[in-house]
C-alpha cells in the first residue's frame, strides 16, 4: 500500500502554541517527552438544548482529573464543541477527539452516502477543532465491528479510513491522526497513521503483557497508545478493579506505550441511547464520588513510566569510533542527556586521525585508545574497561532516546535474557537519499523469534550482561568492520543464552546519505557474510544465504511478490482475537532478491547478444525481458510500501523517492554479492595453506588409535583441523550421507565420510573416505554451456560453439581445480594424523 509521509515532526500552530509531534515511539511537546495519562469521557445522554454536556460539570470534572495526575482526555464517539477544548486548556489537559468513522461504515454497504459525502461530514467536524492548543490527536473511529470488516473486506475498510485520514490532514496538516482499533480487527493494515491505538481488555497480567508485546511489533516504529483498558467492578469488585488498573497501567508504560486511557472517568455513559447497569468501569460514580480505582490510577500515573526511586543496575555505555568525528559529538551529546542514574560512558578510539579523540575529551567519560584494531577488538577493549554489570553498545553515528537505558534495564529484569536490544530509527531531516536508504534492504535490523525473543540484535543498539559476553570469549576479532553483531548473537545462543527485545529502547541511527555510501556499506556487509558463512556454515543454505529462524523487521525488509498473510477469524468470524499471521516468504518469492537471479539475467543477456550470431538464441530475449520486468516489479512493490517522514502531501512529492528506493532494491543484492565474492576469492583457503593441485579421485584411508576416542570426538577433531586450513567447512545434517564438506570455491570441494570400528583391546580404527563434490548450480551451468556448444556446432554456428565450448571447458577446469586443491589439503591433514604428528 502506498504511504504518504507520516508526521514525524510538526511545528506550531498560528498561535505559536506547541503541538504534539511524533518522534519514533514517543510523543513530544517541544523537546520534552509527553506521556498521555488519560481517561475516556462520555458519551453522555443527549441534552434537550443540544449541548454536549453541562458546562459546569465539565469544568468540575476537568479540575478533578488534573488534580489526580490525568493530563489527557479521550472523547471516543463524538466531536466535542470547541468550548470543551477551551475548558481542557484551562486545566492543562489534552484532548483526543473521536471522529466516529465507525458510524458511517454501514453507508458503504447501503449506499445512502458515498465516500465523498462522508469525507465532507468529517471535514466539518475537524474544522471545529483544527489547530486548538488543547488538541492531542484525532481518532478516525472506534472499533469498526469485525463482522462489518469481514463483510466489506479489509482492503475496502483500509481505503475508507485512509481517505478520511487525508481529509483530516487537509483541514489540519499538523494534527496527529490515529484509529482506535481492537483485537478483533488487529489485521487492519494502516501504516500511514501517525499513532497506533488499541482498546484492550485483558484480565490477567501475563496475557496483557504478551499481547502488549505483539501490539508493539505491529506498531513498528510508531507510538502505541492503549485507547481503553480497565476492569468491570460490578463483576470483580472495586478493590480488584483498582489492583488491575495499577498493573495494567504499570505494564503499559514500562512496556513502551506512549500513553494509556482508563475506561472510564464516570459511570455516566450509555449504550444504544439508554443507561446501562450491566457494567461499571468508572473511576468515579455518577455523582463524581471517587472509587478506589482513582487512587490506583493517581499513584501509577505519578510514577509513569518509571518510579523515581527505582533501583537500577550499573550500565557501561560503550561507543567504538574510527574517524567518526562528523557524528560523534551528536552521539555523545545524546548519551550525556540519558535519563539514567547508574551509568558510565566509555569511548574506544580505534586509531582515529580526524579529531574524534578531541571531541570525546569534551565530555565526562573514559577514553580507551587503540591502534586501529578493528570493530570487534575495539568492542572487547571497551568490555575489559567496563565496570557495569551490563554493557550497552552504541554506534558513533547514532544517539539514544533519553530513556534508552531504562527500557533496556527494565527488560533485563527478566533473568532469561543475556542480551537485550531495541529498534534503531532514521532521524528526520537527513535528506531524501537517507530516507530512501532507510526504506531499502540490508540495513541494521532486528530479527525476532517471538514478540519478545530475538535471534539477532543490530550492533548499533545492543546490550549484554557482562558475564555472558565473557563466558563466550567476547567478540571475534576477525570481524573488523561488520558481522560482529550477528556472530556474537549466534555465539551466545549456541552457548545456551537467550536474547530479549525491548520495542521502546530506541536509538536514532543515521542511514547512508549517498548511493555510493550505501553501496560501500552493503559491499562491506557482503564481505562480513562470507566470514560468517565460513564460521557458521550451518546457518546458511546451499546457495550461501542465511537461514533466519525468526522474522526480519524493519522498513527496508524486502517483501515478496507471493507474500500472503493468513488471518485467524474464528468460526463465522466470531473470534475475539483475530490474529494476522504473516506467511513465511517462499523461496520462489525471494528469487528476485538473490544474486543467482542476477547471474541468470546476465546469462540471458549474453545469450540474447549471441542470438545476433545464431538466431535460435534470440528466444532468450523475451525471457530476459520477463525476468527483468519481474525484478523491477518486485523492487517497485517494495518501494510502493515505503514510509517517508515529513509532510509529503502528494504522489508527485513521493515519486522521486520511490524511484530511488526501487533502484536501491535492485542494487543491494549486487553490492552484497560483490562483497561476498571478493571475500571468498581472497579467503577460501588460509593464505599459509598453499597446496598443489591433485586429481580429486575417491580416496580411502584409515587411522588406528590405541585408545578409544568416540565417533563424535573424532569427527569434531577432524573438523577443527580442516577449519584451521579452510574458511568453509560444513557439518553434515541429519539427512546427509556424509559427515563433513570442505569447499575450495563456489564450484568444487570434497565430502568426507567416516566410520568408526572398535579394535580390541580398547582401541579404535577410523575409516575415512574422500570423494570430490561439485554443487548442482555448477553442474547445471556446465551442462547448459556444453549442450549449447554442441547444438551450435551441429548448426555450424562456429563462433557461438567456440564461445560456449570455451565457457564449458573453463567451468570444468575451475571446478576440478577447486576440488583438487582442497583434496590435497585434506590429504595432507590425514597424512599428519597417520604419522601421529601434530597438525
Amino acid at each position: 500500500m502506498g504511504v504518504i509521509g507520516r508526521a514525524s515532526d510538526g511545528g506550531q500552530d498560528d498561535g505559536n502554541v506547541l503541538r504534539p509531534v511524533v518522534r519514533g515511539k514517543f510523543l513530544f511537546l517541544g523537546d520534552k517527552k509527553f506521556f498521555a495519562k488519560g481517561v475516556t469521557y462520555g458519551a453522555f445522554l443527549p441534552r434537550a438544548d443540544g449541548a454536549y454536556h453541562d458546562a459546569t460539570v465539565i469544568e468540575s470534572d476537568f479540575a478533578q482529573m488534573a488534580a489526580n495526575g490525568i493530563n489527557t482526555v479521550r472523547i471516543p464517539h463524538t466531536v466535542p464543541p470547541r468550548s470543551l477544548l477551551d475548558a481542557a486548556q484551562r486545566h492543562g489537559l489534552r484532548i483526543m477527539v473521536g471522529l466516529s468513522a465507525e458510524q458511517f461504515v454501514g453507508y458503504l454497504i447501503d449506499r445512502k452516502k458515498d465516500a465523498a459525502e462522508i469525507e465532507r461530514l468529517i471535514l466539518q467536524e475537524v474544522e471545529r477543532c483544527a489547530g486548538h492548543p488543547a488538541l492531542l490527536c484525532y481518532a478516525l473511529g472506534n472499533e469498526i465491528p469485525a463482522a462489518l470488516v469481514r463483510y466489506l473486506g479489509r482492503h475496502r475498510v483500509e481505503r475508507f479510513l485512509r481517505r478520511l485520514y487525508h481529509a483530516v490532514k487537509s483541514a489540519d496538516p499538523h494534527g496527529l491522526v490515529t484509529y482506535a482499533n481492537y483485537p478483533s480487527t488487529e489485521y487492519l493494515h494502516l501504516p500511514w497513521l501517525d499513532l497506533v491505538c488499541f482498546n484492550v481488555y485483558l484480565e490477567t497480567e501475563p496475557a496483557f503483557t504478551a499481547y502488549l508485546a505483539r501490539l508493539q511489533n505491529l506498531a513498528d516504529d510508531r507510538p502505541l497508545l492503549m485507547g481503553e483498558l480497565g476492569l468491570d467492578s460490578l463483576r470483580h469488585g472495586e478493590a480488584t478493579q483498582a489492583e488491575a488498573l495499577e498493573w495494567q497501567l504499570r505494564t503499559a508504560f514500562r512496556g513502551g506505550c506512549a500513553g494509556a486511557f482508563v475506561f472510564s472517568w464516570t459511570d455516566e455513559w450509555y449504550r444504544s441511547g439508554a443507561p446501562t447497569e450491566e457494567w461499571s468501569f468508572g473511576l468515579t460514580s455518577v455523582d463524581r464520588e471517587p472509587k478506589p480505582g482513582l487512587a490506583a490510577v493517581r499513584r501509577t500515573f505519578a510514577e509513569a513510566p518509571f518510579p523515581e526511586d527505582a533501583a537500577w543496575p550499573r550500565i557501561s555505555v560503550i561507543i567504538c569510533t574510527h574517524n567518526g568525528s562528523s557524528t560523534l559529538r551528536e552521539c555523545l551529546a545524546g548519551v550525556a542527556a540519558l535519563n539514567y542514574p547508574a551509568k558510565e560512558v566509555i569511548v574506544v578510539d580505534d586509531g582515529s586521525t580526524d579529531g574524534s579523540a578531541e571531541i570525546a575529551r569534551q565530555f565526562d567519560l573514559q577514553i580507551v585508545t587503540a591502534s586501529h584494531v578493528g570493530l570487534s577488538a575495539a568492542r572487547n577493549l571497551g568490555l575489559a574497561a567496563a565496570t557495569g554489570e551490563i554493557v550497552a553498545y552504541l554506534d558513533d553515528d547514532a544517539w539514544p532516546d533519553p530513556d534508552w537505558l531504562k527500557y533496556l534495564a527494565e527488560t533485563f529484569r527478566d533473568e532469561r535474557w543475556a542480551g537485550v536490544g531495541g529498534p534503531n530509527l532514521e532521524p528526520p531531516g537527513d535528506g531524501p537519499v537517507a530516507d530512501s536508504v532507510a526504506n531499502s534492504p540490508g540495513g541494521p535490523v532486528h530479527v525476532l523469534l517471538s514478540d519478545i525473543e530475538a535471534e539477532h540484535l543490530p550492533g548499533c543498539n545492543m546490550a549484554f550482561r557482562k558475564t555472558a559476553l565473557e563466558a563466550v570469549g567476547g567478540f571475534d576479532s576477525n570481524f573488523r568492520t561488520a558481522g560482529d553483531d550477528v556472530d556474537i548473537c549466534w555465539s551466545l545462543q549456541t552457548a545456551g543464552f537467550k536474547l530479549g527485545f525491548s520495542p521502546a529502547a530506541v536509538v536514532w541511527h543515521h542511514a547512508r546519505s549517498t548511493v555510493a555510501a550505501y553501496w560501500k556499506q552493503q559491499y562491506g556487509y557482503g564481505k562480513a557474510e562470507a566470514l560468517l558463512e565460513g564460521k557458521w556454515p550451518e546457518k546458511y543454505n546451499r546457495a550461501g544465504h542465511p537461514t533466519w529462524l525468526g522474522h526480519v523487521y524493519g522498513r527496508g525488509a524486502a517483501q515478496t511478490l507471493l507474500r500472503h498473510e493468513k488471518i485467524y477469524r474464528g468460526l463465522r468470524g466470531g473470534a475475539p482475537f483475530q490474529f494476522v499471521y504473516p506467511a513465511k516468504s517462499s523461496v520462489l518469492g525471494l528469487v528476485p532478491t538473490m544474486p543467482e537471479w542476477y547471474l541468470s539475467l546476465g546469462g540471458l543477456a549474453l545469450l540474447s547478444v549471441l542470438g545476433l550470431l545464431w538466431s535460435p538464441l534470440l528466444l532468450a530475449l523475451p525471457l530476459l525481458l520477463l525476468a527483468g520486468a519481474l525484478s523491477i516489479a518486485h523492487a517497485g512493490l517494495n518501494a510502493r510500501r515505503a514510509v517517508f517522514p515529513g509532510p509529503l502531501s502528494n504522489a508527485f512529492d513521493l515519486l522521486p523517492r520511490r524511484f530511488l528506493v526501487t533502484a536501491l532494491h535492485l542494487l543491494q543484492p549486487l553490492a552484497r554479492w560483490s562483497g561476498r565474492l571478493d571475500a571468498r576469492r581472497r579467503g577460501w583457503r588460509n593464505p599459509d595453506a598453499v597446496a598443489p593441485f591433485t586429481l580429486p579421485l575417491a580416496h580411502h584411508s584409515s587411522i588406528v588409535r590405541p585408545d578409544w576416542e568416540g565417533a563424535r570426538a573424532t569427527i569434531q577433531s577432524l573438523e577443527n583441523d580442516l577449519r584451521a586450513e579452510l574458511t568453509f567447512v560444513r557439518s553434515g545434517g541429519s539427512f546427509d550421507a556424509w559427515d563433513l564438506e570442505a569447499r575450495g570455491g563456489i564450484l568444487g570441494g570434497i565430502r568426507i565420510v567416516t566410520a568408526i570400528e572398535d579394535i580390541a583391546p580398547g582401541g579404535q580404527m577410523t575409516r575415512i573416505r574422500l570423494r570430490p563434490w561439485w554443487p548442482l548450480h555448477g553442474l547445471i551451468v556446465f551442462s547448459i554451456a556444453t549442450l549449447l556448444a554442441l547444438s551450435a556446432a551441429l548448426a555450424q554456428a562456429w563462433l557461438v560453439a567456440a564461445f560456449a565450448g570455451f565457457a564449458a571447458l573453463g567451468l570444468f577446469a575451475r571446478a576440478f581445480y577447486e576440488a583438487g586443491t582442497v583434496y590435497t589439503l585434506v590429504a595432507l591433514i590425514l597424512t599428519r594424523r597417520l604419522a601421529g604428528s601434530p597438525r
